[in-house]
């Protein structure tokens, strides 16, 4: 576990690395080329200058035998009319004949023209409409590309806290769990030797049985406690009587004025891959919460359903409910409203039921002062 939490740090740490270098080198890229660009632009301007004073045409073909050729300029007569371009999309120039004016429509929208007046009398004029090189495209989504980054940057460091907290949220409940179970297995042989004792010396065998059934009681939560952590072994089984066991044990542990019952579509079987023991401690920690809720009158009811490739068991109680702003919080480590216990039940089941059994455990539905459902989805 720890192993695999260093890999995945040294991943994200990587990363973050290859991220933060990445961004240097285009800004690099980006500072020489716009610097190249701007050389080019003033050995243009010069160029240009030039040729006015020593009495050239300054038109567009001037314009192109003095270097200029990475804006692409539309030029048009007074009354808009294109009379000549250069640096637009020569394959999209072939393929569409309107393309150049739509051009001139964008141009026109992003920029102020310039205009070189040839006569005021008639009135007449070249006007150069310009649209944006791809440099300046490039140095305009830069600041999206930055924010893309410094974003992936936070969530790939958050996502790698997160992993890091639940890695070792987990390696805590299992050693929690798994030196519980060590700490019971001494007193539970003890009275299982006692048992033996008991029933040597005639004692009465009622008496006996009882003691009996709570040390395979114990057992059985020892045995619960030491597969938290470990892969268990998910056997077929029929999840209707693997239920209806459960259903029967706490029903005689009820109060005479809890009503508890098993409902179901179908007598057949239906067979699940799952954990006796700890699908058991589920079903378990689900019935005992339903009865804390009801503080000793009310109804629960337990049905199973299969739908298309799941099978789904709810289990509803008439009880107080769950608050809103709870829901989200019951499953988490250590939540609980109650005056006794630690708040790991339904958080234990939850990883049972998600990480083992790949289904899921969740809250349906809660109302304050009519109840609780609880649905565990598994696959058949």
């Amino acid at each position: 576990m720890i192993r695999s939490m260093l890999n995945w740090r040294s991943l994200f740490a990587l990363l973050a690395i290859i991220i933060v270098s990445g961004t240097v080198f285009y800004s690099q890229y980006l500072a020489k080329k716009i610097a190249a660009e701007e050389r080019q632009k003033v050995e243009e301007w010069v160029a240009a200058s030039k040729a006015i004073v020593n009495g050239m045409d300054l038109t567009l073909p001037n314009l192109i035998r003095n270097g200029q050729q990475s804006i692409p300029i539309i030029e048009t007569n007074e009354r808009d009319s294109i009379t000549g371009f250069i640096n637009l999309d020569s394959a999209k120039v072939a393929a569409d004949k309107d393309y150049p004016q739509h051009e001139l429509k964008r141009f026109r929208s992003e920029n102020q023209p310039l205009e070189i007046r040839l006569s005021d009398k008639p009135y007449t004029a070249n006007r150069y409409y310009y649209g944006h090189t791809t440099l300046l495209d490039e140095v305009r989504y830069y600041p999206l590309v930055q924010l893309f980054i410094v974003a992936s940057f936070i969530f790939f460091t958050l996502y790698s806290i997160t992993i890091r907290n639940k890695a070792t949220q987990n390696q805590l409940w299992a050693g929690m769990a798994k030196e519980t179970a060590h700490q019971l297995g001494t007193p539970v042989s003890s009275l299982e030797g006692w048992v033996e004792m008991l029933k040597e010396i005639d004692t009465e065998p009622k008496i006996v049985q009882e003691i009996q059934k709570d040390v395979d009681r114990l057992k059985l939560i020892s045995d619960r406690f030491g597969k938290i952590g470990s892969k268990p072994q998910l056997e077929e089984r029929d999840l209707i009587r693997q239920v209806r066991n459960m259903v029967d044990y706490m029903r005689k542990r009820a109060t005479g004025k809890v009503q508890m019952s098993l409902q179901v579509q179908t007598e057949e079987r239906i067979p699940v891959l799952i954990s006796g023991p700890l699908f058991d401690w589920v079903i378990e920690n689900l019935l005992k919460n339903a009865l804390d809720a009801m503080e000793g009158k009310g109804s629960i009811v337990v049905s199973i359903r299969e739908v298309d490739k799941e099978v789904i068991v709810d289990i509803t109680d008439t009880g107080k409910g769950i608050a809103k702003k709870n829901l989200e919080k019951v499953f988490k480590p250590g939540f609980t409203t109650k005056k006794r216990g630690w708040g790991l039940g339904l958080s234990l089941s939850k990883r049972i039921i998600e990480q083992y059994h790949k289904g899921e455990l969740f809250v349906k539905q809660s109302e304050i002062g009519k109840g609780t459902t609880f649905r565990i989805v598994l696959n058949k």
